[in-house]
């Protein structure tokens, strides 16, 4: 009965992209975990669990996963049952710097033993990614203004960072660009390259990854300017890496960029406004993803507490606004597509809840289907399957 069901999900997951592909990873299960990271200064005391349905949507609450301090953001290997988690903290065991923690994930109760943990070597972590192999944690120090690597071990434990590079440099926006503020890493799909978005200096710099070693070397050019005063938070690409998406949080915009795969080499052709155009008052940009199928692309704003949807031109990446969603909630901080890709879920932070919405498969529209309350300040929201 159960491969049944899963064939069933398949079949409609199928129909409804219409001639759009998912990978094997989004459609093999029909339950999975989500876990959501947070931040621990108020009610929450770390990373909490969901089960999630894909066929029906629905969310069943699993409790506190793992008791940790400020785990803002996640990243998993899924495969190997491992979870990874930044903990935003100015100082770890007594020195300059925040932390990382490895976790093992058990699947059938969505629990985390924690394996160990060691330093970031830079103050407030707050993103964390695997490279495409999975040997390497990298994280993004934002009050450090540094990156780093950090080998994975076999048994899903962490080893003291292997390469370390500090950013250097500052923006017009004396209070929140007074020095580097490193926001985001992550290799390309070819793992050659590691891109790291600064929020402090308007750069993506560009470093060549060596996959066997970990080591982060300058790539020629190093870096790609943005707009003084942007504040580049995150970078998404299309599923074909033909571009790269940037969303500027002080800018409240996204600037598109064409990829040199050959070259890891970033040329900018478009900036548009993540707000609508009768907007006043204060609002920073966060989060950013490219819909699996390529032809969608999501913001949130923090201000407008909306969720910004683009159509993305298939020959030329340029993006056209398909209008604006209202969250469901304060500050929506980051936010996640189901494993299906038919849904989205946004974490809003200040509101404590968690807003699921369906995706329209023709023009990209949301539509609010269902809510998570009483979620204490989500930050990440992060799929896992569960079997």
């Amino acid at each position: 009965m159960r491969r049944v069901l899963r064939l069933l999900l398949v079949l409609l997951v199928s129909a409804w992209f219409q001639g759009d592909t998912l990978s094997p990873a989004e459609t093999r299960n029909s339950s999975y975990i989500l876990y959501v990271g947070t931040y621990t200064k108020a009610e929450s005391k770390g990373i909490y669990g969901y089960r999630f349905d894909a066929a029906s949507g629905q969310l069943s609450s699993l409790g506190l996963e793992a008791e940790t301090v400020n785990p803002s953001f996640l990243t998993a290997d899924g495969a190997r049952g491992f979870l990874y988690a930044v903990n935003e903290v100015p100082q770890y065991m007594g020195a300059q710097g925040g932390a990382v923690t490895a976790f093992a994930i058990d699947r059938p109760s969505g629990k985390l033993s924690r394996l160990n943990d060691t330093s970031s070597r830079g103050a407030d972590p707050c993103y964390i990614s695997l490279d495409k192999a999975g040997h390497y944690v990298l994280v993004a120090n934002y009050t450090g203004g540094n990156v780093a690597a950090l080998p994975v071990l076999k048994d899903g434990r962490l080893a003291a960072a292997s390469a370390f590079r500090q950013d250097s440099g500052s923006g017009p926006n004396h209070e929140r660009q007074e020095g580097p503020h490193a926001h985001w890493i992550e290799t390309t799909a070819d793992n050659r390259f590691a891109l790291v978005a600064d929020l402090g200096i308007d750069k993506i710099l560009v470093y060549h990854f060596d996959p066997g070693s970990g080591a982060l070397t300058p790539n020629e050019p190093p870096a790609a300017n943005l707009q003084a005063g942007a504040g580049p938070r995150h970078l998404a690409f299309a599923p074909d890496e033909k571009f790269a998406y940037v969303i500027d949080e002080l800018q409240s915009s996204i600037t598109a960029f064409a990829y040199d795969s050959a070259q890891g080499r970033l040329g900018a052709f478009q900036t548009i406004s993540t707000l609508p155009k009768d907007f006043h008052g204060r609002n920073t940009a966060a989060e950013i993803q490219v819909h699996p199928s390529g032809k969608f692309l999501y913001a949130s704003n923090r201000g407008d507490d909306s969720i910004a949807a683009f159509s993305i031109d298939q020959s030329t990446g340029h993006l056209t606004l398909i209008g604006h969603f209202k969250s469901g909630g304060k500050t929506p901080r980051h936010f996640a597509f189901d494993p299906t890709g038919t849904r989205l879920l946004v974490a809003n932070q200040e509101s404590s809840n968690i807003v699921l919405f369906n995706i329209d498969r023709t023009s990209g529209n949301l539509t609010q289907k269902s809510q998570i309350n009483n979620v204490p300040s989500p930050v990440c929201l992060l799929f896992v399957a569960a079997e």
